[in-house]
């Protein structure tokens, strides 16, 4: 593979890189370059978990060597998701849920690392390159940087502005030794923020790269505290069907819309690699089964008419419930830390 095959690769399905010269210029280069997501151990894990984790596929494909941040320091941080207590079972939750996910997504466990936070966020050095972060920066740009991240009211913690400041050292630390950040675009503001501030401080600034966020299910913005909003990775196949069914679903509008979304960067992504293609079943009367290989044919014949919003869903649902079962599969076999990370849920 070449360099602009690799780019292209590392770009498929995102949002937003920053930039693309230093992408290109690192994947031209000699030395093996490395990428991280983190991923603070909070709530339960779901379907916009799932296409980041698929995302890694790309990554590792184009050559990079990836690490997963289980970020258990900062979910001790946001203290209005994550009580201090649960924290250890949740991360260890998370483990076993991206291990399912990465299964499902083709890609092989021993391809990635996995490292905590708080293997390395203890550090003396480590500890002082945050506090140099928080000298060069502002309360009011902090806090303006982690507003998406953290859950935060009128009386915010101040853990809340401590987690973007680590966040940014996370970039810098040799506990990752990573040279691109791939997040959501909730984490924008904190990975810019960052690409200022480490320069000041003599550290190398991140490459980002920033996945997009996916619409609700209800439409607008995915919401975590609504759960007919999103597609859990605890959901049942009958839920899974009926959160599709009930799915804010327009005909022949693509915007916000959050079941082709779901197609867009997740079921695709998978299919490809799998060298399949994605089935719509239908009545002869109406027009007969129909077979894409790529998503954009998908979208033409959706905005066109030429694709039911029923058709859509019952073949999107079909798709979800055979890459979220697996998942499900392996975490049904951890009900005693289930019920350890989320007691009121599974206790």
């Amino acid at each position: 593979m070449d360099t602009q095959e690799s780019l292209d690769l590392v770009k498929r399905n995102t949002a937003e890189t920053v930039k693309d010269e230093e992408l290109e210029e690192m994947l031209s280069g000699d030395e093996t370059p490395t990428a991280y997501i983190g991923y603070a151990p909070t709530g339960t894990m779901h379907i916009g978990h799932f296409t980041t984790v698929r995302k890694i596929a790309d990554f590792v494909d184009a050559g990079f060597e990836f690490r997963f941040l289980l970020a258990d320091v900062h979910a001790e941080l946001d203290i209005e998701k994550t009580p201090r207590q649960l924290v250890e079972a949740r991360t260890e939750y998370y483990r076993e849920a991206i291990g399912a996910m990465l299964e499902v997504a083709g890609i092989d466990e021993e391809d990635v690392e996995f490292v905590r936070g708080s293997s390395f966020q203890h550090d003396t050095d480590y500890q002082k390159g945050y506090m140099q972060i928080m000298e060069e920066t502002t309360v009011n740009r902090m806090k303006r940087a982690v507003n998406e991240v953290v859950r935060h009211s009128d009386s915010m913690k101040c853990s809340g502005l401590l987690y973007s400041a680590m966040q940014i050292m996370d970039c810098a630390s040799p506990g990752l030794n990573v040279d691109v950040a791939y997040g959501g675009l909730d984490q924008r503001r904190i990975y810019m923020l960052g690409r200022e501030v480490l320069p000041q401080i003599g550290e190398e600034k991140p490459t980002c790269v920033f996945a997009p966020l996916l619409s609700g299910l209800t439409g607008g913005k995915m919401s975590a505290s609504d759960e007919s909003s999103k597609i859990e990775v605890h959901d049942s196949d009958e839920e899974i069907r009926d959160k599709i069914n009930q799915a804010y679903c327009p005909a022949g509008e693509a915007e916000d819309n959050g079941v082709l979304e779901y197609l867009q960067h997740l079921v695709f992504p998978v299919v490809e690699d799998r060298g399949e293609a994605f089935e719509v079943e239908r009545l002869e009367e109406h027009g007969g089964d129909l077979s894409y290989e790529s998503y954009r044919p998908v979208e033409e014949d959706y905005t066109d008419g030429e694709l039911h919003p029923a058709d859509l869903k019952e073949a999107v649902a079909n798709e979800l419930v055979n890459l979220i079962a697996p998942v499900r599969n392996r975490l049904d076999e951890k009900q005693e830390l289930m019920a350890e990370a989320y007691p009121e849920q599974y206790g």
